[in-house]
């Protein structure tokens, strides 16, 4: 375990309709499910509430970027959600590639023997524990924390 910065750690799959967010805990052993949160107006207070919760060292933010590693209207999606859950948690946050999350966590639960449509509530849940394992095993293998860090601003937006 060398380098690995104890704490839990918060992930967070963010998409158009919704939210998903799972947590770690503080040694990285396992990273789970905590919550769908409805994309609205609403989401960020919703998720820096689950951050009080839980207390986490750092938010990690799925980066959607294509398979090319270039952005697409989503990863612009992502860094802006990503900045304003920084500005208002004051938590370090920090943005991880997450090309095929979402399609492993579809991966993973189809081969639990659950279907495309049935899994629709919980499949966001499921790609921000992939994010966070994968940052986690990142982290852990080479020493160094995934992905980039959201400066935090002197003002808060």
């Amino acid at each position: 375990m060398t380098g690995f910065r104890r704490g839990v750690r918060l992930g967070v799959d963010v998409g158009r309709a919704r939210v998903g967010v799972a947590r770690s805990d503080p040694d990285g052993m396992l990273a789970v499910p905590v919550e769908t949160v409805p994309r609205s107006e609403q989401s960020i207070e919703r998720i820096a509430v689950i951050a009080e919760e839980y207390g986490p060292v750092e938010i990690v933010v799925g980066l959607p970027v294509n398979m090319q590693g270039a952005d697409t209207a989503s990863t612009v999606d992502a860094r802006e959600f990503a900045a304003a859950l920084c500005a208002r948690t004051r938590i370090p946050t920090r943005l991880v590639d997450e090309r095929l999350s979402t399609v492993s966590a579809h991966a993973a639960l189809r081969s639990s023997g659950r279907t495309q449509k049935n899994s629709r509530s919980i499949v966001d849940q499921v790609a921000a524990v992939v994010l966070l394992q994968q940052a986690i095993d990142t982290e852990k293998s080479t020493g160094n924390p995934p992905g980039v860090t959201i400066p935090l601003d002197e003002e808060s937006s």
